[in-house]
């Protein structure tokens, strides 16, 4: 037992080595769902905002599916209505 557990242990080692060390965090992407969520709006209000560039959205994928920065919706919920 104590043998497997020393070879787990290397393995998570030379993974954790392998990964680039970046200073810079990722942001936080919330789904279309989740910001509407946290804004307590209905997604088509967030679909309309992001073609107005309101509260722009990021286009991931091959379907362009909408994904917010969680940063970038506090920002929106502290400015000046």
């Amino acid at each position: 037992m104590i043998m497997v557990s020393n070879v787990i242990y290397e393995i998570n080692m030379k993974s954790s080595q392998k990964q680039p060390q970046n200073n810079k965090e990722l942001p936080e992407l919330l789904t279309l769902e989740e910001a509407s969520a946290y804004l307590k709006c209905h997604p088509n209000t967030l679909r309309s905002w992001d073609r107005k560039g309101i509260l722009p959205a990021i286009r991931i994928g091959v379907r362009k599916a909408r994904r917010y920065k969680k940063e970038d919706l506090e920002k929106f919920l502290q400015s000046p209505k």
